[in-house]
């Protein structure tokens, strides 16, 4: 993979750049979230590995607006701060995952392959997939589509929906939801997948199609099978 790394820290960086040469990766490295943010905007990078806490821009800034500008590169935050808030919000900001400092080597490469196989999962799905009758999820615009009529998603959102449509008509728990669209360690608050299914049950109410996502009392959720077309 061709990776963006945006580390500030002289000894971690390069260290990481030695590690992920050792998989067969070919990594850029930038020390300050300005020619991070120049070189993320002027190329085209599979995974983005980003610390939060740089010396003149903050991490989640960037984010957010290489987000706003559509930008879906899925992105691995590095950071120091390591609280369930923090967490929280590092993935609100658009990260795909957050891996808090210090950090193993090997949970390291393990979380830039995940990703990297989330990402070719996208790349060689389909561009549209349908959810319901007249409902289409855009996989390019991270979007649903009802005729006319676009409703964007966040990275997350879109992440959910997509692990929700492959195992359509499954009963996923919480973790097993936390586990592959947040990557996150078991101790991460579980209410926020409960929050990201508000979010995305209010999407498909905008759609008009409030009873796709249903709620498993006590074990978790399920995306509804397609009803077929008479």
């Amino acid at each position: 993979m061709h990776i963006l790394l945006i580390e500030d820290d002289a000894r971690l960086g390069p260290l990481i750049v030695r590690l992920l040469a050792g998989e067969q990766h070919t990594t850029e490295l930038a020390a300050t979230g300005a020619d991070g943010m120049l070189r993320w905007q002027s190329g085209t990078w599979d995974l983005v590995l980003l610390d939060r806490m740089l010396p003149d821009l903050e991490g989640s800034s960037i984010l957010r607006e290489m987000r706003h500008a559509g930008d879906t590169t899925p992105v691995l935050m590095l950071t120091a701060l390591g609280t369930v808030d923090d967490r929280v919000e590092g993935l609100d900001s658009g990260a795909d995952d957050y891996l808090t400092k210090p950090f193993a080597a090997s949970e390291l490469l393990a979380r830039v392959r995940a990703l990297g196989r989330r990402g070719e999962m996208s790349l060689n799905g389909e561009a549209t997939r349908e959810i319901a009758p007249g409902l289409i999820l855009d996989e390019a615009r991270h979007a649903l589509k009802k005729g006319e009529q676009i409703i964007d998603l966040s990275a997350r959102e879109y992440a959910l929906l997509a692990y929700l449509l492959r195992n359509r008509d499954t009963v996923l728990t919480r973790q097993q939801i936390l586990d592959e669209v947040w990557g996150s360690e078991p101790d991460v608050y579980s209410n926020v997948v409960d929050l990201y299914v508000h979010y995305l049950r209010n999407k498909f109410e905008e759609a008009g199609h409030a009873d796709l996502l249903k709620t498993v009392r006590g074990v978790g959720y399920r995306l509804s099978e397609m009803k077929k077309k008479k």
